[in-house]
């Protein structure tokens, strides 16, 4: 299997298809880059080329109890970016994905780079503060982390349900979509999955919003129930040189397994821009 090696020797796991301008992709907690097998296949087959990596610690990649933090996880997509000497790519990051192509814009800046997608993504801040009211409470990521330390197996198979919004009148999500969901958690490991939930609450991304000035697609469901959209996309949006929001109506947090075609075909569309 190809890996690329991390700063600190860590082994990061990358899939490598198809040629022509690059397309890089960032997977969301706790999942690995098959989460993105759907729009690897679609832009390959458009003529680009698809790379997807497993963050640290997820998937195939080395189960590290170190550097599972914001910058670490940006250095990595870097450590990718470099080693396959990709240029003019535009990276895509969904959730925590989103805040790693952020924090790597931010920290390696766009040389390579020649636009962005923020798909249901975590910037600028999920952590509720006092400048930041309609984000999440401490109480709602410490449920995370006692799942993840617990029973982590059901807790899985229950996340995926809003994740997916399939406890909503209507859903069309499959079954499969959601085995695919606990199968993809299953392999990241208990450390990494339980410190990436610090990394993806509490970063605030909003100096690194600001350093950004390239095209950015900020696209969200308005029914996300695990990064809600009043507090993450059109702030993001609105922080971004040139950015532009996309609303999926009604649509959650997993929209590359509920929503799929849309946003490839949106993908597509961007990409050909």
């Amino acid at each position: 299997m190809p890996f690329v090696p991390a700063r600190d020797g860590v082994e990061i796991f990358y899939k490598d298809w198809g040629s022509g301008r690059p397309v890089v992709f960032s997977h969301g907690w706790p999942l690995n880059a098959d989460a993105w097998d759907t729009q690897l296949q679609a832009v390959a087959a458009a003529g680009y080329r698809g790379v997807a990596h497993d963050r640290r610690g997820h998937g195939r990649s080395t189960q590290t109890s170190t550097g599972n933090d914001m910058d670490t996880y940006a250095d990595d997509l870097a450590a990718v970016i470099e080693a396959l000497d990709l240029h003019d790519a535009t990276l895509v990051g969904h959730s925590t994905g989103g805040g790693e192509v952020v924090r790597y814009l931010s920290r390696h800046g766009a040389d390579r780079v020649r636009s962005a997608v923020l798909l249901s993504a975590v910037p600028p801040l999920r952590l509720r503060t006092e400048d930041n009211p309609e984000a999440l409470p401490i109480e709602v990521f410490d449920e995370l982390r006692a799942g993840v330390a617990g029973d982590r197996s059901q807790f899985y198979k229950d996340l995926a349900v809003p994740f997916y919004g399939a406890n909503r009148d209507g859903a069309t999500v499959s079954q499969g979509a959601k085995d695919a969901f606990w199968l993809w958690s299953m392999q990241a490991g208990v450390v990494p999955s339980y410190d990436c939930i610090k990394a993806f609450s509490e970063t605030d991304f909003t100096d690194d919003l600001a350093k950004i000035d390239i095209p950015v697609l900020v696209a969200h469901g308005n029914d996300d129930q695990i990064v809600p959209f009043a507090s993450a996309a059109p702030r993001t949006a609105e922080q971004l040189s040139q950015g532009r929001l996309k609303v999926y109506p009604g649509a959650p947090h997993g929209l590359t397994g509920a929503h799929d075609k849309e946003f490839t075909q949106d993908l597509l569309a961007f990409l050909g821009e």
